[in-house]
């Protein structure tokens, strides 16, 4: 089989997502187009240079609708001979992207793709497209569906993990996404995004509270209380699928969940060929991807099964990988993955994650690929894994090797 290398990975800064955000007045389609136009750029390559931009967004109705894959590469150099893949995976989207796209290089359909996500969820709500899972009594009742915040805390209630256990992360998150920061540990991914004059909008992850500790996020009340214990009823619900808990513990707030976010990223994956035309060297090869469907009420324990599944796959073990990128969509699912495998701290997110510097939900998983990609680079280390919680109950992994 044809190997697919990494060539390149970028990222905008992600902007808070509101409408004082510094993003706000930037679209879904011009963001990605800079993405695009970055990665044609930075490479040298020619706007026919690759097969197709695989583009992941979760929220795809107005401006993020209608195939916003194609939409962005009309708004961008690339030539209009290049089409575009629009797909939604969740909060995994970017990551589903560059497995795509991986996968079709190993199989032989084309030499190269662009491939990574987008979310404007200051300007695209999330939610705003509507599911079923959540609207639709009918599959709401059989799935037992509940929020996701309410899954969260249900992991932290099955798993023990407590408040203090939470926010100990999310305090450590910030101070390390800081620390990168400080130390420009993100500088070789990160484009600045720019107006149509070409002056800066943002050049870097406006987020960040880098002054948070335990005493003040001691003072936010839990996030999910109220709608778990009164109408709906969703820890009522909860409590049906899973008998044994006696009450949900809720855990989960502002401050050790993920934030709210704009940005977009995209990851260049070529074959050697494509490779040699033009003149790059290889980053890193994509070893393996994984994905899987876990249980939807408890919904973001998928970390672990998509782990234990790309492993097994692979012929590895989970003292082969050397740094792990596990989404922090709430606190307790990285801390559900660490338990699990007994992973050091010390080898997880290590400048940061998403309670830190957001969450946009279809470029978060190309991201962290890029993230892990450069501190493999960094610290002269080997193997990563990056792996998402999904939605609805999913998990979505990649392991890579620094070439």
């Amino acid at each position: 089989m044809t190997e697919a290398y990494i060539y390149d990975a970028v990222r905008t800064p992600r902007g808070k997502g509101r409408k004082d955000g510094s993003l706000h007045e930037v679209t879904s389609v011009r963001l990605s187009a800079q993405v695009l136009d970055a990665v044609k750029d930075r490479n040298g390559l020619e706007g026919h240079a690759v097969e197709d931009v695989i583009w992941g967004n979760v929220t795809q109705v107005g401006e993020q609708g209608g195939c916003l894959a194609r939409t962005a590469v009309l708004a961008s150099g690339l030539d209009q001979s290049i089409p575009g893949l629009a797909i939604n995976r969740f909060c995994a989207s970017g990551m589903e992207a560059v497995n795509l796209a991986a996968n079709q290089v190993r199989g032989g359909a084309g030499h190269a793709y662009i491939a990574g996500g987008v979310e404007m969820m200051g300007r695209v709500a999330m939610g705003s497209d509507g599911a079923a899972i959540a609207v639709d009594p009918s599959v709401a009742m059989e799935s037992y569906f509940v929020p996701q915040g309410i899954s969260a805390d249900i992991i932290a209630t099955e798993y023990g993990f407590s408040r203090d256990d939470a926010d100990q992360l999310a305090v450590e998150s910030q101070k390390r996404a800081k620390a990168a920061w400080d130390d420009k540990r993100f500088a070789k991914s990160i484009i600045t995004v720019r107006d149509q004059n070409g002056l800066s909008i943002l050049d870097h992850d406006e987020y960040m509270r880098p002054g948070t500790d335990m005493q003040s996020l001691g003072a936010l009340n839990p996030a999910f209380q109220q709608m778990g214990e009164m109408m709906p009823g969703f820890d009522a619900i909860a409590l049906m699928k899973y008998p044994h808990l006696e009450r949900i513990n809720h855990i989960h707030h502002a401050g050790n969940s993920s934030g709210i976010v704009d940005g977009a990223a995209g990851v260049l994956i070529g074959n050697k060929e494509f490779g040699e035309k033009w003149g790059l060297k290889p980053r890193a090869r994509i070893k393996a991807t994984a994905k899987i469907g876990t249980d939807p009420t408890i919904m973001l324990t998928g970390p672990v099964p998509v782990t234990e599944k790309i492993l097994a796959d692979s012929g590895m073990s989970i003292s082969d990988i050397d740094l792990f990128e596990v989404n922090e969509a709430f606190a307790s699912v990285v801390l559900r993955f660490m338990q699990a495998f007994n992973v050091d701290a010390d080898k997880v997110n290590v400048n940061g994650g998403s309670i830190a510097m957001g969450h946009p939900l279809g470029a978060t998983g190309a991201i962290i690929i890029g993230t892990l990609l450069d501190e493999l680079e960094r610290t002269g280390k080997g193997t990563g894994l990056a792996t998402l919680c999904i939605a609805s109950g999913m998990g979505a992994a990649t392991i890579i090797e620094r070439v």
